[in-house]
């Protein structure tokens, strides 16, 4: 029998859903209407999207991430042991220093990718909602005899996300340090990491437009940082408008844009989260083989979506070629300036010229209801935007002219 004791997707599996953790400003900031899915417990928007995303874009608006989760690792072999368990070096971080990690399954595929940054004498993961008790279950389950304790600070602290960290923000990210630095996680998308990869483009990245930070605050003390008088010219955006930036500057995100197959090739993923001269851990072998041998079997997309529908697709509607289903768009939103756009994960055998068509699932004709008109699909014209190409992998890109060198 196969031991699945230590195995992130068993303990994820055997765990309940996670409980939806619901935010404070809910119930005092006027105009809140609640997201859903993995957003649910924050703020979608606060009564004008549009408005609120261009605030965040210019820096004068904050977007509330308390329902993501915070674990600390700390003691002494804190880093060098997370390294070993990751696709990234971790070991030299400094305090106040950010980084981005992935742990991998034994098929190399993503199961957990935390926002790292250093204190000092703590390592502190910034989580998805659904990944933090199953994170935490798993490092637990890895410690052995090492000089590491692990604990689940997400009562305690809060995630706010912001382009440009107000003064007062940054006084009360240094609180749950205990002074010994800002806990404000800068995001290094879409740069190439010590060590990483990049398959897409260099030149004129259009997430490098983007600026991000993740700021963790004491919990008890949220609602005063962003209605207080501290804030004054400082509004809120919801998550709509977080993930309509994310979205245009192509950067993943776990839950979202992966699945129980993804691997960090097919989101460009290298980059900022894998160091590939790194030494052996869980998941390496596959990272190594496709990179240097093969290439992922998908391939990440923009997609510019027709807006004369005035709809948008859900996540998870089929991207299609003729009648042939080729793809999945996993995120989706309308952007300030773009329109209608979205990721998509499509196989990397679709020609990068080919006329992309976005299109609901089909509905079961037992469903019942409406007549044969409203049983058909919505569908939407696509025009695709290469973000990881058919090509990559370090081989063939090295023939072509299109390699990128790890950064020294």
């Amino acid at each position: 029998m196969t031991d699945t004791s230590h195995d992130p997707a068993s303990l994820a599996a055997s765990e309940p859903q996670a409980q939806v953790r619901r935010s404070a400003l809910l119930d005092v900031v006027d105009g809140a209407v609640e997201a859903s899915g993995q957003d649910a417990g924050t703020a979608a928007h606060y009564g004008d999207p549009v408005r609120e995303q261009r605030a965040l874009a210019r820096g004068s608006a904050i977007v509330d991430l308390s329902h993501k989760g915070v674990v600390c690792v700390s003691g002494p072999d804190r880093l060098s042991w997370l390294s070993t368990l990751s696709s990234q070096i971790l070991t030299g971080l400094r305090p106040g220093q950010s980084s981005e990690t992935l742990f991998l399954s034994v098929q190399g595929r993503v199961e957990f990718a935390p926002h790292v940054i250093e204190d000092g004498r703590t390592a502190w993961l910034i989580t998805e909602p659904q990944e933090t008790e199953p994170l935490r279950q798993w490092l637990e389950s890895m410690r052995f005899a090492l000089r590491v304790e692990i604990e689940d600070r997400t009562q305690e602290v809060a995630v706010l996300g912001a382009a440009e960290v107000p003064e007062h923000l940054r006084l009360l990210a240094a609180e749950p340090a205990e002074g010994r630095c800002e806990l404000v996680w800068t995001d290094p998308w879409p740069g190439v990491a010590e060590g990483g990869w990049a398959y897409g483009e260099q030149q004129d990245h259009p997430g490098e437009q983007r600026r991000w930070h993740e700021i963790l605050v004491p919990r008890e003390r949220l609602v005063q940082a962003v209605t207080g008088p501290q804030s004054d010219g400082l509004s809120l955006a919801g998550s709509w408008a977080g993930e309509a930036l994310r979205i245009e500057a192509w950067r993943p995100r776990l839950g979202l844009d992966t699945d129980d197959r993804t691997v960090p090739h097919e989101l460009d993923w290298l980059r900022t989260a894998v160091h590939l001269a790194k030494g052996c851990y869980k998941g390496q072998e596959t990272v190594a083989r496709v990179h240097n041998l093969g290439h992922p079997p998908r391939r990440l997309v923009f997609l510019d979506l027709d807006g004369s529908e005035h709809t948008l697709p859900s996540a998870g509607a089929e991207v299609i070629v003729g009648q042939r289903t080729v793809g999945r768009v996993t995120s989706v939103q309308l952007h300030h300036e773009a329109g209608p756009i979205a990721l998509a994960v499509v196989k990397r055998s679709v020609d990068p010229q080919a006329e992309l068509r976005v299109r609901e699932p089909l509905r079961d004709p037992d469903a019942g209801g409406g007549n044969a008109d409203e049983q058909a699909p919505e569908q939407w014209a696509a025009a695709q935007i290469v973000v990881v190409p058919p090509d990559a992998g370090q081989v063939v890109q090295r023939e072509s002219g299109f390699l990128r060198k790890p950064r020294s």
